[in-house]
């Protein structure tokens, strides 16, 4: 059974008393919870103000005397105005925020029998919303019993909707959880804002995985770091964020590095490795790109999802985490299942919460909103502050919503334009000639691609070597360092990329082929799986 603790304030009325045996005769909240056999209190927070530091004292000393075992913690908490709702809502939740507070760990009860109306108000509107990991207490004095000190308590559920002020400000907390899932961007895409919407009701009341879908750089691991912060800040969730690229885990490190291994397991397994699964115990884990995991990896992937076990590599003892999956994936994961190439089962279990992220060129309107953000983490990054002057920034803006804009690269592209703009103005004022060279600078990067052609092949081609190549062949190999990146091996690759005329051979090497066809442009199989 967990430690109690009991959170509650310093009643300044019905916990005052005289000193003196008389005072064991009057029933007094925050000495009574102590006094029941039935509710054992191990520790108890007791918010107070300055003007009240000596009765809280005294109530402190009450209740060690009646209960030993009760560890009495005692906390400042000023008010201005004990009356204004946005003041004391604010500090009580600056107090929830710097509380270590673990329910893993300790049972809380939240103590709203004591306080003004309005501290009990905000109480329970931080217990509702998971600020205050635990149940409401309330207590009060057995009617017909005069002298009984102890009074009773229960544990209630209050009706939100009868008080119109509640209701209001948890409608507020509600909105500050999709702002946070938004990193505070006022973003202005409607079915978007809908999404995160739904994103944000499910992260905070379900456990089961999420499937985040959409194209490379639309945000899918800042979004699934972002789930994981908010379920954290409401105390939902204990362990560490672990993400991982499926399409960086290879052939036989793929096992090791996910269910670990025991030393001796293999040729060069020196030391036991716990693996990611075991790292995000308690946690979250987040795959991006799962659609490139190996079948064998995606089966025992489903079966720590359901059992929360798995057996490490080399060894004949299945190891437990307890971790909750965001996947992540800019492949159709149904057309994975179709072609054979994706279980249907594992499937099947991550699509109950599935969630398409849309590209930056369907999300126009949020364009501007995002130029703002970007500078902010280029000021923290870099410790200098950049900004657009008028005209520059009406100019970019014109640009960036219009048809001339494609941003294949989604997010990442706009990023990085912001950060050469920034970098690229040392008075920190980005001004018109700086935005008509970016401007250029994208056209250049973007023409001729139609999509992230040409930003693949820049990731291994020097650029003079790339330019010397014709746009017709820039298609046919970018799209063949496409199949190598998702394929396991040169002989898979080359399977995939000549299935059509191997059929009309009786015999035929499609890896050599294939490295040969790499050679053309001074590549091979390392260099164009790789990335």
């Amino acid at each position: 059974m967990k430690p109690i603790t009991v959170i509650g304030f310093l009643g300044s009325t019905l916990d005052a008393s005289k000193f003196g045996p008389s005072r064991w005769n009057k029933w007094r909240p925050s000495v009574a919870l102590a006094m029941h056999e039935d509710l054992r209190v191990d520790r108890f927070i007791l918010l107070h103000g300055s003007l009240h530091r000596r009765l809280a004292e005294y109530v402190a000393e009450d209740i060690a005397s009646v209960s030993p075992e009760t560890r009495v913690e005692m906390r400042l908490l000023d008010f201005g105005d004990p009356w204004d709702f946005e003041q004391v809502y604010g500090k009580l939740l600056d107090f929830a925020r710097a509380e270590p507070l673990d329910p893993d760990a300790e049972d809380y009860l939240i103590h709203i029998t004591t306080g003004t109306h309005v501290a009990q108000i905000c109480l329970f509107l931080l217990t509702e919303a998971r600020y205050l990991p635990g149940r409401l207490i309330q207590t009060q004095p057995r009617r017909g019993t005069p002298g009984d000190a102890a009074g009773q308590w229960n544990v209630i559920d209050l009706d939100l909707s009868r008080y119109d002020s509640i209701a209001t400000r948890f409608a507020a907390a509600a909105k500050e959880g999709t702002s946070f899932l938004k990193s505070g961007i006022e973003t202005r895409n409607a079915a978007f804002n809908r999404m995160i919407d739904e994103i944000e009701r499910v992260a905070l009341r379900s456990k089961a995985p999420i499937l985040l879908m959409g194209p490379t750089g639309a945000g899918k691991s800042q979004l699934a770091r972002r789930i994981y912060e908010l379920k954290r800040l409401k105390h939902q969730i204990a362990g560490t964020f672990v993400e991982v690229n499926c399409a960086t885990l290879k052939g036989d490190g793929a096992m090791s590095a996910l269910f670990g291994h025991r030393k001796g397991a293999f040729t060069g397994a020196v030391a036991d490795r716990p693996g990611l699964l075991r790292a995000a115990d308690k946690g979250m884990l987040f795959l991006d790109e799962i659609g490139e995991l190996g079948l064998d990896e995606q089966a025992m992937i489903l079966r720590a999802i359901e059992d929360k076990r798995f057996l490490p590599v080399g060894s004949d003892k299945e190891a437990a985490s307890e971790f909750q999956l965001i996947a992540g994936t800019n492949r159709s994961l149904g057309e994975a299942v179709a072609t054979g190439g994706f279980r249907d089962d594992l499937y099947a279990r991550l699509n109950l919460w599935t969630f398409q992220l849309p590209g930056l060129a369907e999300r126009r309107e949020d364009i501007e909103p995002n130029l703002d953000y970007e500078l902010d983490r280029f000021a923290e990054r870099e410790g200098s502050r950049a900004s657009f002057n008028k005209e520059a920034r009406q100019r970019y803006v014109a640009f960036a919503t219009g048809p001339d804009a494609h941003w294949p690269g989604n997010f990442r592209d706009l990023a990085a334009s912001i950060t050469r703009m920034a970098t690229l103005s040392p008075t920190g004022r980005i001004d018109m000639e700086c935005v008509e060279a970016e401007i250029q600078r994208l056209k250049r990067l973007w023409s001729g691609q139609g999509d992230e052609g040409a930003d693949l092949l820049a990731e291994i081609l020097a650029p003079d070597i790339l330019a010397g190549i014709d746009l017709f062949d820039r298609v046919q190999l970018a799209e063949t360092i496409r199949i190598c990146r998702k394929s396991r091996s040169l002989s898979e690759a080359g399977r995939t990329l000549f299935a059509a005329s191997r059929a009309r051979r009786t015999s035929a090497n499609d890896a050599d082929r294939l490295r040969k066809y790499l050679a053309r442009f001074g590549l091979d199989w390392a260099s164009a799986s790789s990335g």
